[in-house]
């Protein structure tokens, strides 16, 4: 009797729909969920992983009529590991490391329902930059980052200028100019790997093709980063201040085009783009 329910058990978990399981994981990681908001909310984070949430989200609602009736195993199991050791590892590691797993682990439990044309580190790289990490980037990023800036946009400005740097701060003529916080890229680091991903998903780029760009997106994001740099002191040189009109023009201009340049980089063209195609073509039939 006891052996015929453990059967009955395991075939109606067998029949659970995808979307069942994914809500168990949604459940088993809830605790990080809260987190997460709670930092985004209270004003300690910029919510820009809201946006990959919700790009994750309209990932697997894209695929959603060809979805496994059967997960993967190997990614399955992964996301079941993931999971338990995110729980297990709450109140031990920091919250961000904690939650870092038990996200990596509900992209795993996508993965194993998703169709095996999906690219597996796109969908990792939405679910890492789903974190709160703003906050976390600029305190240990932002000060290295601004230091690259501020001595490669002094290599440019040696055209015309006169320029010693001191830190992150260039005297430019006897002018000096700080490349401050605001300056370090940060933002434009996470909305350019964010085109990348969402673009390399949208348009049926490969794992192995993925990996070979990303180091050309870094390329991208540096260059943006020390030309916005380079106008705005070069704006600055004579001791005027920038209207803050033309310098979050300056700005948004540098990251529209970063982003544009970034996602004609990770569109695919080629072969392994033929199955997402014809994929969403019978979809759509």
């Amino acid at each position: 009797m006891r052996m015929h329910s453990v059967e009955r058990f395991a075939r109606r978990l067998d029949r659970l729909p995808p979307a069942a399981w994914l809500a168990l994981l949604g459940a088993a990681i809830w605790p990080h969920i809260v987190w997460m908001a709670r930092r985004m909310l209270d004003g300690s984070d910029d919510p820009f992983g809201v946006v990959a949430l919700a790009a994750l989200a309209y990932t697997g609602w894209r695929y959603r009529g060809h979805l496994r009736r059967v997960p993967c195993p190997a990614w399955f199991c992964c996301a079941l590991a993931l999971v338990a050791l995110a729980g297990a590892t709450w109140n031990t590691l920091p919250p961000l490391f904690s939650t870092l797993l038990a996200l990596s682990g509900f992209a795993a439990g996508m993965l194993s329902f998703f169709p095996g044309v999906v690219a597996s580190i796109p969908v990792l790289g939405l679910a890492t930059l789903s974190l709160p990490l703003m906050a976390s980037l600029q305190f240990y990023a932002g000060y290295p980052l601004r230091l690259v800036a501020a001595e490669l946009s002094r290599w440019l400005l040696l055209v015309g200028h006169h320029v010693e740097r001191d830190g992150v701060a260039l005297r430019v003529d006897g002018q000096l100019v700080l490349v401050d916080a605001a300056c370090s890229g940060v933002q434009l680091v996470w909305l350019a790997y964010f085109t990348a991903c969402t673009t390399a998903l949208l348009c049926g780029c490969g794992n192995a093709r993925f990996l070979r760009r990303l180091p050309a997106v870094g390329v991208l994001i540096l260059m943006g980063n020390v030309l916005r740099n380079t106008a705005l002191i070069a704006l600055q040189a004579d001791g005027s201040p920038v209207a803050t009109g033309l310098h979050e023009g300056i700005g948004l201009v540098t990251l529209a085009a970063t982003c544009a340049l970034v996602f004609r980089l990770m569109q695919n063209r080629e072969v392994d783009a033929v199955p997402v195609s014809r994929l969403m073509r019978e979809e759509r039939s």
